[in-house]
Formats: structure tokens, sequence, C-alpha cells
């Protein structure tokens, strides 16, 4: 069955080529893979059908043109800055904390001890 013939039957005005149609169904395709859950109750079951299926029916929404392009620029610039903050939480270790926790081990592994049984030889 050809999906583009399919389009005849859902609203066209959205997806102008096979090409836009992949590359929709393909991302929602990896949503659901990843969890999220479906938006229609579909008769398949597999996540690129259902995704496809979601497409279709138009209940994906997508931009395309400018908002694309923005889009794509802030969600990389959240990205870069949520990177930045991780990177600089795993630096900033305040050093009393480190040097108390140093010291709280110092006691467990210093103040320690051990007793050795004497050795017992076996009576003849």
């Amino acid at each position: 069955m050809d999906m583009m013939s399919l389009l005849k039957e859902y609203d066209d005005t959205k997806i102008d080529t096979r090409y836009r149609l992949v590359i929709i169904a393909a991302q929602r395709a990896r949503q659901l893979v990843q969890g999220s859950s479906p938006l229609i109750t579909s008769k398949f079951t597999k996540a690129s059908t259902v995704a496809l299926d979601e497409v279709l029916q138009g209940k994906t929404e997508f931009v395309t043109g400018k908002e694309a392009k923005t889009a794509l620029k802030e969600s990389l610039l959240a990205r870069a800055i949520e990177d930045r903050a991780r990177a600089k939480a795993k630096t900033m270790l305040p050093r009393e904390d480190e040097s108390e926790i140093k010291k709280d081990l110092a006691v467990y592994v210093n103040n320690r001890k051990v007793e050795v049984a004497p050795a017992v030889e076996p009576e003849e």
C-alpha cells in the first residue's frame, strides 16, 4: 500500500512531500520506542506504524522553515547550557565538605582496633 495515497483520506495541507512524512514519522517512532505514550488508539502495534498513523491523522505537531531553525538553535543552546552546568557542578566540590569527609573516614580507618587471635596449635 502506498502511504502517499493515504494522504488523500487525511489532511494533506501540512505534509507536502514524502520526505517530510518519513522524517516526521521516524522522529515520532523514536519517541514511542523511548517510552512516550501514543496519541491515538491504533490497531497497529509496531512503533513505526503507530507513528505513521498518528502523522497521517494529524495528531503530531511539527514546525518547518524558520520556525524549525529557531527551535533547533534554542534546543542546542539549552543543551549547551545544561552541559556546562553539569560540568561546573562536578568540579565545584566545596573544600570544607571534602575535608570533613576525609576526617570522618580517617576516624573509621585509623581508629579501628584489629585483634589478632593467637595461633593455637592442636594438641597431640
